[in-house]
């Protein structure tokens, strides 16, 4: 038999037991308050309350015995049916189903209605995009501030997380270690308010760059929804909605962090703009994005259209609006991950295809073209070449590879267009992928076989002064370093372009054996050059014989060979050693 004693001066605020009752060990007896705050008074052990010296709102003494118990063992039925343990702890329930509310087990029809279409939902593209057990979320108790107009339940329910969901995580972390894995999250969720904008959805992606920012933390955003919210009816203190900042703070990390938009489905208005806004775009075959959605076309009376025909995904592909073009959520979430896997920084395993096979790929017949494309797959990391903009400016291929898991920015002229001739888009492409490699320090690769700068009265109404001089500002003002790689045609302004503005603005500048070198193309300089002797010699056969004559003395002369002699470039090397090349090259430059 022993007595409880209460361990500090406070009052008696509740009984839990009765005379003569069982009870087990850690059971709660009584609660006493002291400095308005709550203390349990738990049982040390089994036995039966014998005796209860105190009534409810006694004042008590520190000291003070409470119960009488008499030890005793309780057998399991009367275990079983005691309601003991720690008093039921309300707020932790409360907690915990209102938490429940913003996952999809208990948004059952806004999950069916997304599977039902074919997608996945908000957090099922989360849960795929992150190292598992790595999120943490921000915000994730917001609801729409629509209070006046909807119930608690349905704000908790209909308006889960206010329609975006935002945090931090790792992503690849088993590819580039945890270290470099750190990124920040941003999902719009289109099965909440069709995506929309609203004004706590505002703050949250507010706070969630900021800490990209003050973090230099890459983001992944997910863009689907439908622009600006007209709904919230609680916000009083704004009228247009015009004074967010979130466009301008995505904005004013380009350069400062890496930003990949990911879309799928419908992207109007606010959301076209933030995805428009990132480095790296990728939509799946099912998006539309336009500036404007079908009301706001309708209302400024520019007519009706439906969702579907506005900004398709395969017209905003060929528009150079979007990067990468997936088949759906899965393959884009796929592509996130490699596409951020680049800044994030080497990989810890990589593979690399015999290289005595690059030997083959460029054919024997100058004039024949072949895919620069397995050319660039082979030099590269296996699977590691992930190309941006691939229905646009297509005389340039641009592209993120790996060489000995290192990242590099690959720019390659492909021949299949236009001749591999650089124009006005193409510049436009390559001055931009060269400006983005540049801000993350990502040295680059130049692969060039062009006969040079696009010409001709539709070049012109293209821009092309303004955007092929673009290319040469861009190399020239950039601090990572460029190795050059000439496959073939090394012509005029547009291979100089390509090599960074100068055959020596490159740290080195190599050929292939294949290697030509003149300041235009060598037929037209044939045309040129010799026009008289040409014009002289009789038309047909003959004229032919010495235009083939005066083009092989000038094929002779531009070989790569000689134009090592003449120190025009650095070095020419066997096709295999390329990676070698690169690398030995990259190493004698310090890091940015």
């Amino acid at each position: 038999m022993n007595e409880i004693t209460v361990p500090i001066d406070s009052v008696l605020v509740s009984l839990m037991v009765k005379q003569d009752q069982q009870i087990i060990a850690g059971q709660t007896l009584a609660i006493v308050e002291a400095m308005k705050m709550h203390y349990p008074i738990n049982a040390d052990h089994h036995g039966v309350i014998s005796e209860i010296y105190v009534n409810e709102g006694d004042l008590l003494t520190a000291g003070d015995a409470i119960f009488k118990v008499i030890a005793k063992q309780i057998n399991q039925l009367a275990k079983e049916k005691q309601h003991v343990g720690k008093a039921k702890n309300s707020e932790l329930d409360l907690f915990q189903q209102r938490i429940a509310k913003t996952y999809d087990e208990a948004r059952t029809t806004a999950r069916d209605k997304r599977h039902k279409h074919g997608y996945r939902t908000a957090r099922e593209n989360l849960n795929d995009l992150i190292d598992e057990g790595s999120f943490n979320e921000y915000g994730q108790l917001a609801v729409a501030a629509q209070r006046s107009r909807k119930t608690p339940e349905e704000l908790q329910t209909q308006t889960a997380a206010d329609g975006i969901i935002t945090g931090t995580a790792t992503i690849n972390s088993e590819s580039v270690g945890s270290d470099a894995s750190h990124a920040a999250v941003v999902i719009n969720d289109y099965s909440v308010l069709a995506g929309t904008q609203g004004y706590f959805h505002h703050h949250k992606l507010d706070r969630i760059l900021g800490i990209a920012k003050q973090q230099s933390l890459p983001v992944v955003m997910y863009t689907e929804g439908g622009g600006g919210r007209p709904g919230d009816t609680d916000v009083l203190v704004s009228m247009a909605g015009l004074n967010v900042p979130s466009f301008k703070t995505w904005a004013g990390l380009s350069g400062q962090v890496p930003r990949i938009a990911v879309n799928n489905g419908y992207c109007f208005a606010g959301n076209a703009a933030l995805f428009g806004c990132a480095d790296i775009t990728i939509a799946t075959k099912t998006s539309n994005i336009g500036m404007a959605g079908p009301a706001m076309i309708e209302g400024g009376g520019l007519g009706k259209f439906s969702a579907n025909e506005i900004g398709p995904a395969v017209r905003q592909s060929k528009n150079g609006v979007i990067d990468i073009l997936a088949e759906d959520e899965s393959q884009a979430t796929n592509l996130a991950q490699q596409a951020i896997s680049y800044f994030q920084g080497p990989t810890l395993n990589w593979s690399v295809a015999p290289q005595d096979k690059l030997q083959e790929l460029i054919p024997n017949e100058r004039q024949q073209a072949y895919l620069i494309r397995d050319v660039l797959k082979l030099v590269a990391d296996t699977s590691s070449l992930l190309e941006l903009q691939a229905d646009y400016g297509q005389s340039i291929v641009t592209a993120f590879a790996r060489i000995e898991g290192k990242p590099l920015g690959f720019i390659a002229n492909n021949c299949h267009f236009n001749g591999g001739a650089v124009d006005a888009i193409a510049a436009e492409k390559a001055a931009k992928f060269i400006r983005l490699c540049d801000s993350f320090s990502i040295p680059l690769v130049s692969f060039t076989d062009t006969p040079g700068f696009m010409v001709g009265p539709e070049s012109e109404d293209q821009a092309a002064v303004r955007k092929m001089s673009d290319l040469f500002v861009s190399a020239a003002t950039i601090s990572v370093p460029i190795v050059t790689i000439i496959l073939r045609r090394s012509y005029g302004l547009g291979a100089m372009a390509m090599a960074g503005g100068s055959m020596f603005a490159s740290i080195y500048t190599v050929s292939w054996p294949s290697g030509e070198f003149g300041a235009m193309g060598l037929e037209g300089a044939v045309r040129l050059g010799y026009k008289k002797e040409l014009e002289n010699a009789k038309q047909g056969p003959e004229r032919d014989a010495l235009f083939q004559q005066l083009l092989n003395k000038m094929i002779e002369q531009g070989r790569a060979m000689e134009a090592a002699s003449y120190l025009e470039i650095d070095a020419v090397i066997d096709p295999s050693d390329t990676r070698t090349i690169i690398l030995r090259a990259l190493k004698t430059t310090p890091p940015s």
